[in-house]
């Protein structure tokens, strides 16, 4: 049996874990220390040594099994931890078009129940052993993705638990039922959250009809919800050869392999359906959209275009442009709605983007008295990254913060594991994580002003806005049709006139 203290070392252990793998992904957001108000210098720059511009980042090794199942392995011996992550290159793209939702319910319910195990088992088994075990999958996501991590001494146990779930889910129609009963309950829950109502709005006019317009399932496809529709899904994607096996950690191939092929080895592989990805729709005329909420004390303000593909040669540029814009307590939004104005307590920008083109957005939440004010400044600033080259120094302040993120990010293996990761489903070069610092050195002036008057297309700005129609509606009217809605997503009627 396991002593108190050793679960309390395997907790630590998986804090610090967690931790780790949430730092890798927010790193290239954080910007330099010392930030002042709108027109003061920037004091605090990230210290970045020459040295980290040439880098020579550990390589993973790889094998792959004889099924088809593609093992990748990064080492890592300061602790004695490890960290499994199937990604099954089957996402919620797969889904079918009148059945969105199917990869991300079939992620959720893997863990509540197998052919050997109970929902109640994995559970408390998974936690004798002070491990992690979960799956996800989004609805518009190329992968799906199961991941556990634990202690090395616990590693076999762990890893019969892990292959028992990604092989063998049952998906209890008695949990399917409370799975569904929970999820109808959080939509209704999120319909009173105005964040969620703006990201709702702003990604159905970006994306029309495209899966990644969706921010959460169907009603309809949660209703319908059966065990053979999860099965079958199942069935149909998680396969050896349309997966890939993850591994960082205190382990070595030599070691971990048997283990492996122990798991796996027997696992079946299959034709898989492939996947048509469909691409962006073209972006419409600029639009405004109003989402009332009576008497609401605050305005949630999205604004955005179309960005690119994340193997897009502007893939650099845009970082560097977004981190000026509003990447940070840094960026000029920041800088000119919260420090100089006083209107939020914070104003961000960010992009995305997968094999088919994802968003450029600005966005904030200003006190409604303040809308029209912070509605100004949002179209200056947009304007301004069109119109106006970034000075040296902000350019200098990004690349500093940029790479100075990056450098943090090499201590921590789960962040060198997810960049393998991307760098194999992107088919990106096989040096790209080596030369990412001087690919962000390289970027100009010229570059981010051309990305900016490419990508912030003020003729097909999408405008969102969540708040009172009653106060809102005449000062959106300012820059165009306004289109209101209510929290169900109905329209109302009643827009403002074109000026």
């Amino acid at each position: 049996m396991r002593t108190k203290q050793s679960r309390i070392i395997a907790a630590a252990l998986l804090t610090i874990l967690a931790s780790s793998l949430v730092f890798a992904q927010g790193a290239m957001g954080t910007g330099p220390a010392g930030q002042t108000t709108k027109g003061a210098v920037i004091k605090g720059k990230a210290p970045v040594n020459k040295n980290i511009l040439k880098v020579k980042l550990p390589k993973a090794q790889e094998a792959t099994l004889p099924n088809g199942l593609r093992v990748i392995l990064l080492e890592s011996h300061k602790v004695p931890t490890f960290t499994l992550q199937l990604v099954v290159l089957s996402g919620g793209l797969a889904d079918r078009p009148d059945y969105h939702g199917l990869a991300t319910f079939t992620a959720a319910l893997m863990r509540e129940g197998t052919a050997k195990r109970s929902s109640k088992d994995i559970a408390e088994q998974v936690d004798a052993l002070g491990a992690t075990l979960a799956a996800t999958s989004g609805l518009s996501s190329l992968t799906s993705t199961v991941t556990t991590a634990g202690l090395v001494e616990n590693l076999d146990q762990t890893l019969d638990i892990f292959a028992d779930v990604v092989r063998s889910p049952t998906f209890p129609q008695a949990e399917v039922d409370k799975y569904k009963a929970r999820s109808l309950a959080q939509l209704q829950v999120q319909r009173s959250n105005p964040q969620f109502l703006a990201q709702e709005q702003f990604s159905r006019a970006i994306y029309g009809d495209h899966p990644a317009a969706l921010v959460s399932p169907p009603v309809a496809s949660i209703k319908k919800l059966s065990t053979k529709d999860l099965v079958d899904f199942h069935s149909t994607y998680f396969r050896p050869n349309n997966s890939m096996l993850a591994i960082v950690g205190d382990v070595t191939m030599k070691d971990i392999m048997p283990k492996i092929e122990k798991a796996f080895g027997d696992w079946q592989k299959a034709d898989v359906p492939t996947v048509n990805i469909p691409p962006a729709p073209a972006q419409s005329a600029s639009r405004i959209f109003l989402v009332d909420r009576p008497g609401s004390v605050q305005t949630v303000l999205t604004l955005g275009t179309l960005g690119i593909e994340r193997t897009s040669p502007d893939y650099f540029s845009v970082l560097m442009a977004d981190r000026v814009l509003g990447g940070g307590p840094s960026g000029r939004l920041f800088l000119n709605l919260r420090e100089d104005k006083g209107y939020t307590y914070g104003a961000y920008s960010a992009f995305g983007g997968s094999k088919y083109r994802g968003i450029w957005s600005s966005s904030s939440e200003v006190r409604t008295d303040v809308t029209e004010g912070a509605m100004k400044e949002f179209m200056y600033e947009l304007k301004r990254m069109r119109d106006e080259k970034v000075s040296a120094d902000e350019l200098d302040n990004a690349k500093r913060a940029i790479v100075g993120g990056f450098a943090l990010s090499l201590e921590q293996p789960q962040a060198l594991l997810q960049n393998i990761i991307t760098q194999k489903i992107y088919n990106l070069p096989a040096d790209y994580w080596d030369t990412y610092p001087q690919k962000v050195a390289a970027i100009t002036v010229d570059d981010v002003q051309r990305v900016a008057q490419k990508y912030i297309d003020l003729d097909h700005l999408t405008v969102v806005a969540v708040g009172d129609a009653s106060k809102a509606r005449d000062v959106l009217a300012k820059y165009g049709k306004v289109e209101v809605y209510d929290a169900d997503g109905k329209p109302l009627g009643g827009g403002g006139d074109n000026k």
